[in-house]
């Protein structure tokens, strides 16, 4: 029996062999997705971030919560307050925290604290998670599973844009505090990702690096 407040699943069976062409599609597709740091200043519609943003916020959540807020950034002068920010922090990160370890795991991806495309790039967006929400009375609303919530919908975000023909770049500074009082942000909302998004420039290149194969990422008990 159907509860009042539910509706009929939409929701469309397809036959084997349609379903075996769209997961190979799609596997193929994100296959050529790669991490871009080098940005073309050519401008991205906003009709198509506000498409890619609401795929991400269909994403399922704890208790449905959506505990999720996206600061969506195109002005400049914006940007480049977000951009020195990320570097001095960066800077104080490599020279002060960074283990060994972790510069040599870095090397081959040549990220280092200049962050140039965080100025470059048409678009920034923010990903925050909410630790808590509000209830009508003002109250605290304790927010259920809010990193992997954020998760699932940040990977639904990076599909989407490299679906819609954008490269991405997920950014992490540390620390990330500095977000909340660019953005205009309460301190109930963390900030998670900072999302670098916009065309690859002109003879941008990647890291040669490959992916793990099936066996070494699956285990199987049929």
């Amino acid at each position: 029996m159907t509860s009042p407040n539910e509706i009929p699943l939409d929701f469309t069976t397809l036959p084997a062999d349609e379903m075996a062409t769209r997961a190979a599609s799609f596997r193929a597709s994100m296959g050529r997705r790669r991490t871009v740091r080098q940005f073309s200043r050519r401008p991205v519609p906003r009709a198509v971030i506000e498409d890619c943003v609401m795929t991400a916020a269909s994403a399922p959540s704890g208790a449905n919560q959506q505990p999720w807020t996206f600061v969506c950034i195109s002005d400049l002068a914006t940007k480049r307050e977000i951009r020195l920010a990320a570097e001095e922090e960066e800077r104080r990160f490599y020279g002060d925290r960074a283990s060994a370890e972790w510069l040599e795991a870095l090397a081959p991806l040549g990220t280092d604290a200049d962050k140039p495309f965080l100025e470059t790039a048409p678009w920034l967006i923010v990903v925050f998670g909410q630790r808590y929400g509000a209830g009508p009375d003002g109250g605290r609303v304790k927010h259920y599973y809010v990193p992997e919530s954020v998760g699932i919908a940040t990977g639904l975000l990076i599909a989407s844009l490299h679906h819609a023909g954008l490269a991405s770049l997920t950014h992490t500074p540390s620390p990330m505090g500095f977000l909340n009082a660019i953005c205009g942000r309460p301190e109930n909302e963390k900030p998670m990702i900072l999302m670098v998004v916009g065309y690859p420039a002109d003879g941008a290149t990647v890291p040669a690096i490959g992916r793990k194969p099936l066996g070494d990422v699956t285990v199987w008990r049929e």
